[in-house]
């Protein structure tokens, strides 16, 4: 049966064409959820995702890991059924179940087929309202956990984020790893894992997308039905991050071939008016693109790295003008030194016409093919509530990415871009780099 489920999503994956024109539905349910809705009924297949505002930032400090342990448990038991009888329900109805976790949210995302819709909802209702928290399953999903931080010991890129994270965010809760430690997770209890549950699972801070087909009176009863009982109020948000960028180079050394470099500065908020001309900014320096300033100067001309880029990293508390770059240990001091002069360049010399014509035409032409399937619309609309955009945005993005100047472009450098304070995380043991004051 999932087979089945897997194959029909390719199908219909590959028989959608990419569209921007995406007609959006408001709605209040009478027990008080919102939610935003595509109707598309060509095919009995609908998308619902799920997000509650809050994510592992919601942990208690003495508890960290504690919102992720849970997470990690939702689908194993609820209700009547136990880990493996809820497997063998998901898959009996050709349903998909996944929950996730980032520092700010919890996410649930479901897929079912129409003629499966009513189990498969009351299925996942139990593992939202009534996980069960068994010994064995607690314990098992413990022992992955702490697999995985013993697996990160060993990784340079997660060496270099833990490093960077208690670098930038100091004792906010975005400093503390989402995974916990080996000795918080090791304590951990299932009362633990109770409050985790009701802290973040609640209504006060979720946010419903569904795409496929299901009209809106149906998708108000599935709603109230899923999640009227879960609690009506969480735990406390987090207060906004105090950032530390003291800029130069921060080493951890490690034994390996190859050094990782994280770097950063302060970013800028979504909702800021200048957003657009710094999100065409950072694709000219080193967005996701073989044509930005970083990969040519980085990777193309003297071939330092596979890879390197930049992007925008707009958190609930934090806002970040974030990168990554690999490179030999004894080539990354030079790589590090070419994206500091570049970061310096872009801030004195501003970019040309050609580079902005070029931004804009990326930009705009990739903006439809995000929009290839019932699953990635509903993830897109829900992740526009979460940002606050109308429900107009998928049609009006394009216009105001077109719309940022040469003027824009310069004007935003001069505010944004802080060579000073560009701050370089080194896992490995690069030659010619040390921790600024050694």
């Amino acid at each position: 049966m999932m087979t089945r489920f897997i194959l029909l999503c390719i199908a219909l994956l590959a028989a959608l064409p990419a569209r921007a024109g995406v007609d959006i539905q408001t709605l209040t349910t009478p027990g008080g959820i919102s939610a935003w809705l595509v109707e598309d009924h060509s095919i009995p297949f609908t998308a619902l995702e799920l997000r509650f505002r809050g994510g592992a930032a919601l942990d208690d400090p003495a508890k960290k890991g504690a919102t992720n342990l849970m997470v990690g448990l939702l689908e194993e038991g609820s209700g009547d059924l136990d880990a493996r009888g809820f497997a063998r329900a998901t898959e009996a109805l050709a349903a998909s179940f996944r929950y996730d976790l980032s520092d700010d949210v919890v996410s649930v995302s479901a897929r079912f087929l129409t003629e499966n819709r009513d189990q498969a909802v009351a299925l996942l209702r139990d593992s939202l309202v009534a996980p069960r928290f068994d010994p064995d399953a607690v314990e098992r999903v413990r022992g992955q956990v702490i697999s995985g931080l013993l697996s990160d010991q060993k990784d340079p890129r997660d060496i270099a984020s833990r490093a960077f994270e208690t670098l930038i965010f100091g004792d906010h809760p975005y400093g503390a790893p989402m995974s916990g430690t080996m000795d918080s997770v090791q304590a951990l209890t299932r009362a633990d894992l109770i409050a985790a549950h009701a802290g973040a699972l609640a209504r006060d801070r979720l946010y419903v997308s569904a795409v496929g087909d299901i009209t809106a009176d149906e998708l108000s009863a599935l709603l109230d039905g899923l999640l009227g009982d879960l609690p009506a109020t969480g735990a406390p948000l987090p207060g906004p991050a105090k950032l530390n960028f003291p800029g130069g180079v921060q080493v951890v050394p490690f034994d390996t071939p190859q050094s990782v470099a994280l770097f950063g500065q302060r970013g800028i908020d979504r909702e800021d008016p200048d957003f657009f001309a710094a999100y065409v900014l950072d694709l000219i320096l080193g967005g996701g693109s073989f044509e930005s300033r970083l990969m040519q100067e980085v990777r193309e001309k003297r071939g330092l790295t596979y890879g390197v880029y930049t992007y925008l990293a707009d958190k609930d508390q934090a806002q970040m003008w974030m990168g990554s770059v690999a490179s030999g240990n004894d080539r990354i001091a030079e790589a590090v030194a070419v994206i500091r002069e570049e970061w310096q360049k872009l801030l004195d010399d501003g970019v040309t016409e050609e580079e902005l014509a070029n931004a804009k035409t990326y930009l705009t032409g990739a903006y439809a093919l995000r929009f290839d399937g019932n699953a990635t619309i509903a993830n897109i609309i829900v992740s526009m509530q979460m940002e606050d955009l109308p429900t107009d945005y998928i049609n009006t993005r394009n216009d105001q990415v077109n719309a940022v100047t040469l003027d824009d472009v310069a004007r935003v450098s001069k505010r944004l871009l802080d060579p000073a304070h560009l701050t370089f995380v080194v896992v490995g043991q690069p030659v010619g780099l040390a921790t600024a004051g050694n």
